[in-house]
C-alpha cells in the first residue's frame, strides 16, 4: 500500500469565504441543473413583495445561458456596513450568514422571510462564472460584478437619470457548468415556481421571458388560492372546496406571532390523482413537513368529531389520518416566523410549532363548516369511511397471503395492531430501558417496538447460514418477516410484517455505532429492503433546552438534534428577549432518560420526527460496497488508520 502525505500543521486547510461552496456544492444545493440558484435570486425578490414592497417579478433566460431576476422592491442597501465597512450589497452576495432576514427584532426588514440557513444568494454568486449586480434605490444607481464569487467590479454609484428613476434590484446570473451536470434549466419546473409565486401574491405581476425564442408567459391572479386549485384538478370534487386564512393577531393567546399563520384551499375528490401543494413563506417545500401535517391533523380531528357527532362510523371500522388525505388536494400558503428546513435547499419544513400553528387555525374553520351543511358533511363522511374500509381489507388480504408457517415471533417484540402493511413501522431501539420508554410512548395502531441488548454482531464477513447463530440478529429477521439474501438474489418479500423498519440508537457516538452495525447487517443481508425503501433511521434529540417564559410565549422544552441546532435555539431565545442563561441545558446520555411523552413528540410522532430513509445516494452498490468493506472489513486496519489520519481533524470529538 502507498504511503499517505505527511500530516503536520500545514496540513490543516479552513476554508474560507465561499470556498466551503466551491468545495462541496451538493452540501448547498441541488446539482442536477442550476433551477434552485436562480430560484434564491427569486425568492429574494418574492420576500420583497412578501414584506409588501414591489409589484413585479420579472425572469429572462437570456440566448447566452444566463438568467436575469427584476424586482421593483425597495433595492439591496448599497452603503458601507457600519462594523464591516464593505458595501453592504457586496456582503450579501460574498458572505455567508448575511443577509437582511437575520434581524427579527422589532422594525427589522423582513419579518417573514424564506428560511435563515446563512446560504441564498452567496451561493448562487459562488456557483456562478459572472453575476452582475445592478440596484436602483434612493434616486442612484449602483452596479458591481462578480466572477467565481470574487468582485470584479468594485461598487460604481451614479445619481440617477430620467430613465432610472424607480426602485428594485436587477440580477443576472451565468451558471458554471463544472457544477451542474447541465446548465439548461428544467422549464416545466420553472414555470410552475413562478406560477406558484403570483398565486401565493395576489395582485403582483410575474413574467417569464426566454430570449432565444421570443416566448413570454405572464400571471397576475387576483383569485389566489382557489382559482389555482380549480384550474389544476382534474376531478370534480365531492364537497364544495374548503378555503380559509388566519393569521395570528396581537390581542389572541395562542402564543404565535403576530402575523404568523396561513392560507388554504382543500377539495376531496373520489377519483384522479391528488394535487399537493404548499409553501412557507412563498417557498415551495415539495418534500412537505409540519405545516403539511397541521392541516392533516386539523381536517382528521374535525371531520372524525363529526362522525363521532352524527354516530356515522360502522362497526368494526377505524378511522386513520390517510383515510382524510389520501382523497384531499390542497394549496397550503403558510407563513412562520422563523422556518427551521431540513436541508439547505429548504425541501421539507421542519418547525415543530407550524403543525399546531396550522392545526389551531384549520379545525374549527372545517368543524363549523361541515355542522353548518350538514348534507354535504356526511357525503364526506361516506367517503372517509369507504377509505378506511378499503384500507382494512386489504391490510387483511396481505395477512391471509402469510399463511399459517409464520416463524414465531421474538418474546421481546412489542408487536402492533394494525396489519397493514404501508402503515407499519418497527422500531430497533437500543436497550431494554428505551425499550420501555418507546412501548410506553408509541402509537400501538401502527408502531412495533423491538429493543436490542447491547452492540449487534458486526456481520460483515458472517456467512448467511451462521447469522441466526446470534440472538439479535435472529430476532430481527423473525421480526421483519424476510429471510436474509445477497444483493443478486430475488428473495421473498411477501412475508414483509413492516413498511417502515427504523433503526433508533442514541444521539450520541455510541449510538451512531450501533446505527452502522445495523447499517452493515442491512446492506449486507437485507439490500433488497434498501433497495425497496424500507429502512429508515430516526433522529432523537441530543439536547434539550428548557426556557423561560418571554412576553407572550410561556416556558417551554425545545429540542436540539446537535450541536449547530442548539446554537440556532439560543440565538433565537436572545432576538426574543430571554435573558443570557436564564434557560437550562440538558444533554440526554440516552433514549432511556426520555419519558414516554418526550421520545413521540421528538422522535415517535409521524408529524413532528425527523425520520431519514436509507438508500445508496449519490453511490452506486459497488461504490457503497467498498465504503462499507474498509470501514467493517477485518482486513481494512491499515485503511481505516489512514482514513482516520486524513481526516480526523474534521472531526468533533464526543467524550
Amino acid at each position: 500500500m502507498a504511503k499517505q502525505g505527511k500530516y503536520a500543521e500545514e496540513s490543516i486547510r479552513v476554508l474560507k469565504g465561499l470556498e466551503p461552496v466551491k468545495q462541496r456544492p451538493g452540501m448547498y444545493t441541488r446539482t442536477e441543473t442550476p433551477l434552485h440558484i436562480v430560484q434564491e435570486v427569486i425568492d429574494n425578490a418574492a420576500d420583497e413583495a412578501l414584506a409588501g414592497h414591489g409589484q413585479r417579478i420579472a425572469v429572462t433566460v437570456h440566448a447566452d445561458g444566463s438568467v436575469s431576476v427584476e424586482d421593483d422592491g425597495r433595492g439591496i442597501p448599497f452603503g458601507l456596513h457600519p462594523e464591516e465597512q464593505v458595501p453592504v450589497v457586496e456582503i450579501v452576495f460574498t458572505r455567508l450568514h448575511a443577509g437582511g432576514k437575520f434581524d427579527k427584532g422589532s422594525g427589522g426588514a423582513y419579518s417573514f422571510s424564506g428560511g435563515l440557513h446563512g446560504v441564498g444568494v452567496s451561493v448562487t454568486n459562488a456557483l456562478s462564472t459572472r453575476l452582475q449586480v445592478t440596484v436602483f434605490r434612493e434616486g442612484k444607481v449602483a452596479t458591481l460584478a462578480f466572477g467565481s464569487g470574487d468582485v470584479t467590479e468594485a461598487v460604481v454609484t451614479r445619481k440617477a437619470g430620467a430613465a432610472d428613476r424607480r426602485q428594485g434590484t436587477s440580477v443576472r446570473a451565468w451558471p458554471d457548468p463544472k457544477y451542474f451536470d447541465t446548465v439548461d434549466l428544467p422549464k416545466a419546473e420553472l414555470v410552475h415556481l413562478l406560477r406558484s409565486k403570483a398565486v401565493l401574491m395576489p395582485g403582483v405581476t410575474v413574467t417569464l421571458a426566454f430570449e432565444k425564442t421570443g416566448e413570454v408567459q405572464s400571471w397576475r391572479y387576483e383569485g389566489g388560492l382557489r382559482d389555482y386549485l380549480l384550474q389544476s384538478l382534474n376531478a370534480d370534487p365531492v364537497i364544495p372546496l374548503f378555503e380559509g386564512a388566519h393569521y395570528a393577531r396581537e390581542t389572541e393567546t395562542e402564543n404565535f406571532a403576530e402575523g404568523e399563520g396561513a392560507a388554504w384551499c382543500v377539495a376531496f375528490t373520489e377519483e384522479g390523482n391528488a394535487l399537493r401543494e404548499s409553501y412557507v413563506n412563498l417557498i415551495p417545500t415539495i418534500a412537505g413537513g409540519t405545516h403539511e401535517s397541521g392541516l392533516k391533523d386539523g381536517l382528521f380531528t374535525a371531520i372524525k368529531g363529526f362522525i363521532d357527532l352524527h354516530s356515522l362510523l360502522p362497526k368494526g371500522v377505524k378511522l386513520m389520518p390517510d383515510d382524510v388525505f389520501s382523497r384531499a388536494s390542497f394549496v397550503l400558503s403558510a407563513k412562520v416566523l422563523d422556518p427551521q428546513f431540513q436541508g439547505q435547499t429548504k425541501e421539507r419544513l421542519n418547525s415543530r410549532d407550524a403543525l399546531r400553528l396550522v392545526s389551531t387555525y384549520v379545525r374549527p374553520a372545517f368543524e363549523l363548516g361541515l355542522n353548518q351543511h350538514v348534507a354535504e358533511g356526511k357525503k364526506l363522511a361516506e367517503l372517509v369511511i369507504r377509505q378506511a374500509q378499503a384500507r382494512q381489507r386489504a391490510g387483511q388480504k396481505v395477512e391471509k397471503r402469510k399463511g399459517s408457517g409464520v416463524a414465531v415471533l421474538p418474546g421481546k417484540l412489542t408487536d402492533c395492531e394494525s396489519r397493514d402493511l404501508s402503515l407499519n413501522e418497527l422500531f430497533l431501539v437500543e436497550g431494554d430501558s428505551a425499550g420501555g420508554s418507546a412501548k410506553m410512548g408509541r402509537d400501538k395502531e401502527t408502531q412495533a417496538i423491538l429493543p436490542l441488548r447491547g452492540k449487534v454482531l458486526n456481520s460483515w464477513e458472517v456467512e448467511r447460514d451462521r447469522l441466526f447463530a446470534n440472538n439479535e440478529i435472529h430476532d430481527i429477521a423473525v421480526a421483519i418477516g424476510v429471510d436474509p439474501h445477497g444483493a443478486n438474489d430475488t428473495p421473498d418479500l411477501s412475508g414483509l410484517r413492516y413498511g417502515k423498519v427504523c433503526i433508533l440508537s442514541d444521539a450520541d457516538v455510541d449510538g451512531s455505532h450501533i446505527q452502522v452495525l445495523l447499517l452493515t447487517l442491512f446492506f449486507r443481508h437485507f439490500p433488497k429492503l434498501i433497495e425497496a425503501g424500507n429502512v429508515f433511521i430516526a433522529k432523537p434529540p441530543l439536547f434539550r433546552v428548557d426556557t423561560p417564559a418571554r412576553g407572550k410565549k410561556p416556558a417551554a422544552k425545545l429540542y436540539a438534534l446537535d450541536d449547530g441546532e442548539l446554537t440556532a435555539i439560543l440565538d433565537k431565545l436572545r432576538k426574543e428577549g430571554a435573558r443570557e442563561n436564564s434557560w437550562a441545558i440538558s444533554r440526554f446520555k440516552g433514549l432511556g432518560e426520555m419519558n414516554a411523552e418526550q421520545l413521540w413528540d421528538t422522535t415517535l410522532n409521524p408529524e413532528t420526527r425527523r425520520l431519514l430513509q436509507v438508500s445508496w445516494g449519490r453511490l452506486d452498490f459497488l461504490a457503497t460496497e467498498g465504503s462499507f468493506n474498509k470501514l467493517m472489513g477485518k482486513g481494512e486496519a491499515a485503511s481505516r488508520r489512514a482514513l482516520m489520519e486524513l481526516h480526523g481533524d474534521e472531526v468533533e470529538v464526543d467524550v
